[in-house]
């Protein structure tokens, strides 16, 4: 089931029911918890030896302590019987022996296992990092950013934890158990008999208890992470929440959510106290039992003293490996989701880095035939994945033709679908249909590196890293560029604000560039997208947040990166029409003219329209804003 979202609240983020695919409780139950951690194993096999090794010590160490009754029994049944002091004071000194080394064995391990599973949980974060960046930007869309982040910090860390201990303490609980349970049946086995009386019962709750705590864990983790995305909006959107004074309706979500995993908090807790209710309780009760009839045997002189207290002895050393079996099932089986969550993030199917064309799905038409240089769209259609299959497409059978060199205005009312047009020509979205073309080079059939290398991109809303402006900026070029880049592209963007600032383009921006105002970041974003020279450049409305004086001094700059750059601009403004050498008006999913801004403006009413300030009306079914 999707993880319930946040009450509505006016400005509220809430975790969207549909950003993750999240497993259903019955779903969880039915789910082997072995099947889930096997595929650990290759994050495991690195360090097998170290993990066999640390597992081989712990059981030594563990079957150093059943020594200890064994020790007893001599001790009770030869010098405390004879009188002897110089015995039992030998029998002190094994006893005391035997428990340094216990101790020293358990230290060498946790020694052993500690490097090795950092190592591999900082692999699988890294992993999961690398696999991150490589998903199409459709994955993201549906992806709430706090689902990914606990599962790259909390789930990762409930996966070291286990590796530490319940995985190493299953196996050497288990053969501590069957080691004493051996020994107490060598010593008596009628009292051994009625120690192992509660097994069969706490086994079958034992098996109840993981199938009901597998999908309350599940559930758990799927909420800390409905809890980490409504933080990360609200320190996101801070300015939004205090300018609208919604700082209440904020925290009343925020408890909600939290109020909503502190009751699967406690539900885990109960089924935990109950298991552990059992077998404490259980085993407990068969000690009183075999000791009532340990005493009645060695009042008959049927039993020893000294192996009554070997054998009550054994049994009381074997009360933690039995009582830790409930939360050592409630670890794995936290494990088991938090593996769950980790491989569905990466069983994700990572972005292709090119192949050659597949036929058009929809059987779409292509697009005029030799046109074989500057970017071309061929009958390109396009339909968001989650879309309804019945809808009808964003784009239909889209084709534009842009000249080597030529500047080419994209025109269109709101939710038209000028973004996402542009956003295909990177391949942040897949076509449904058609093809477009770079040179006559069909964009599928490039390496995504090359094909990204080739093409330069500045979106409406500018993103910018928390590093420093001179990062932010090179980031668009190759790795060899330097100063003189940085500066000629600052110069075009009319950035050159940045040499102003306190440690000039040294200088940390900060968490989504917010310390800047907008129109700065939006500069940035654009010195961004020219500082590689790029062949084809592809702009995004890219001087809507900037005053009339930058705007003219920056499109007077552009003009000479237009002049050698095959480029796409999406504008709504006359003055950003005016840049490029053609305009395109996008109409009912469909290229609907082509023109000079002034022919257009005498040709078409819808185009003229838009220029004069007003977007025109949605078609009903095209468009969702995106």
């Amino acid at each position: 089931m999707p993880a319930k979202p946040a009450p509505a609240t006016d400005l509220a983020p809430q975790a969207a029911p549909d950003t993750a695919p999240v497993a259903a409780p019955d779903t969880a139950e039915k789910r082997s918890a072995v099947r889930s951690l096997l595929r650990l194993w290759p994050y495991v096999r690195p360090v097998r030896a170290r993990l066999g090794t640390a597992a081989v010590i712990a059981i030594l160490a563990s079957c150093v302590g059943l020594v200890i009754p064994l020790v007893l029994k001599w001790m009770v049944d030869g010098p405390v019987a004879d009188g002897d002091p110089a015995g039992v004071w030998l029998g002190a000194l094994y006893l005391l022996l035997l428990g340094v080394a216990e101790a020293l064995l358990f230290g060498f391990r946790r020694w052993l296992v500690a490097r090795p599973l950092a190592g591999v949980e900082a692999g699988m974060r890294a992993d999961l990092y690398r696999h991150l960046q490589r998903l199409p930007v459709a994955f993201h869309d549906r992806w709430a950013s706090g689902q990914l982040l606990s599962r790259g910090t909390t789930d990762l860390m409930l996966l070291r934890m286990f590796l530490a201990f319940p995985l190493t303490f299953l196996l050497v609980n288990g053969v501590t158990i069957l080691v004493g349970v051996g020994i107490m049946l060598v010593q008596d086995w009628t009292l051994g008999l009625v120690v192992l009386g509660p097994a069969v019962p706490v086994m079958i709750m034992c098996g109840i208890f993981e199938k009901k705590y597998s999908a309350v864990a599940r559930r758990a983790q799927d909420q800390v992470g409905d809890l980490t995305t409504v933080v990360e909006e609200s320190v996101l959107g801070i300015r939004i929440i205090k300018g609208f004074g919604r700082h209440r309706s904020q925290a009343r979500a925020f408890h909600d959510l939290s109020h909503t995993l502190r009751g699967t908090e406690l539900r885990k807790a109960r089924l935990l106290a109950a298991i552990w209710a059992v077998i404490v309780t259980l085993p407990e009760v068969a000690i009183g039992a075999a000791l009532v009839v340990g005493a009645v045997q060695v009042a008959d002189g049927g039993l020893s003293a000294g192996t009554l207290v070997a054998f009550l002895s054994t049994a009381l050393a074997l009360r933690w490996p039995v009582e830790s079996i409930g939360f050592l099932l409630a670890m794995s089986q936290e494990a088991a989701a938090a593996t769950d969550r980790y491989f569905e993030v990466m069983d994700a199917k990572v972005e292709a880095p090119g192949s050659s064309p597949a036929p058009s799905p929809e059987g779409g038409e292509r697009g005029p035939a030799g046109r074989t240089d500057g970017l071309n769209f061929e009958a390109v259609t396009f339909r968001y994945p989650d879309a309804p299959p019945d809808s009808p497409p964003l784009l239909d059978r889209v084709d534009l033709h842009i000249r080597p060199g030529e500047s080419m205005a994209l025109v269109g009312a709101t939710g038209s679908g000028k973004t996402t047009l542009t956003a295909l020509v990177p391949r942040l979205h897949e076509v449904t249909s058609g093809r477009i073309t770079l040179d006559g080079e069909d964009i599928t059939a490039l390496p995504r590196e090359e094909l990204r290398a080739r093409v330069a991109v500045a979106f409406e809303e500018p993103t910018l890293f928390s590093a420093s402006v001179g990062e932010n900026v090179l980031m668009g070029a190759g790795d060899d560029a330097g100063d003189e880049a940085l500066d000629r592209a600052l110069a075009v963007a009319q950035a050159d604000f940045a040499h102003a600032l306190p440690q000039g383009t040294g200088t940390e921006v900060g968490e989504q560039g917010l310390s800047l105002s907008g129109g700065q970041r939006q500069r940035l974003a654009l010195a961004r997208a020219v500082v590689g020279r790029p062949r084809f450049l592809v702009l995004d409305d890219p001087l809507s947040a900037l005053d009339v004086h930058t705007e003219a001094a920056v499109e007077a700059a552009l003009r000479q990166v237009l002049a050698d750059t095959t480029a796409l601009i999406v504008a709504h403004r006359p003055s950003t029409v005016l840049l490029a050498d053609r305009v395109a008006l996008l109409s009912g999913g469909r290229i609907a003219a082509v023109g000079t801004h002034h022919e257009l403006l005498r040709t078409n009413a819808e185009y003229a329209h838009l220029m004069s300030g007003l977007d025109g009306p949605e078609e009903p079914g095209k468009g969702d804003g995106r």
